[in-house]
């Protein structure tokens, strides 16, 4: 007896389950739920929750939106080649910025020598076979002032 009672109660919640209802409450406002609340009106929908044990609708086309949608290695090998130049715009940027400083450095340094010259400062050099001191002469001087002007222009 109990067997068949339970089968009722589960075949009576089953028949319920997934009807919508439209439920209209005096005020006019419409609200849609499986069972209404107290003080609304209830109209019963075609619309079911549930999917239907019958013949099956036929699938629908594909649409535009959904055939445009890419596989997942496809979006796997555009996110890894998005990575690649990500990193190879990254290693550009720290090449030319390190290319700049090394620029601004060679600038700073021509720009030195340069005071150095023009400040009538004499100048020692080291013979490189003997490593003996010397100092430069006037024709000397005015040829390395012409070598560090150029040095400037080229690098500032």
């Amino acid at each position: 007896m109990r067997i068949i009672i339970a089968a009722a109660i589960v075949l009576a919640s089953t028949a319920a389950y997934g009807q919508v209802m439209k439920c209209v409450s005096p005020d006019g406002s419409v609200e849609y739920a499986n069972r209404c609340p107290a003080g609304t009106t209830e109209q019963r929908t075609n619309i079911s929750t549930k999917a239907s044990t019958g013949t099956k609708a036929p699938a629908p086309a594909a649409s535009p939106a959904t055939s445009a949608q890419k596989s997942l290695a496809e979006r796997n090998a555009e996110f890894s080649k998005r990575q690649l130049e990500q990193r190879e715009a990254q290693q550009k940027a720290q090449k030319l910025a390190a290319e700049q400083a090394q620029k601004k450095q060679a600038c700073e340094s021509a720009r030195n020598y340069l005071k150095l010259l023009q400040s009538g400062e004499r100048l020692r050099t080291r013979d490189p076979k003997t490593g003996e001191i010397g100092y430069v002469d006037d024709a000397g001087r005015a040829a390395e002032e012409a070598r560090a002007r150029k040095s400037v222009q080229d690098n500032c």
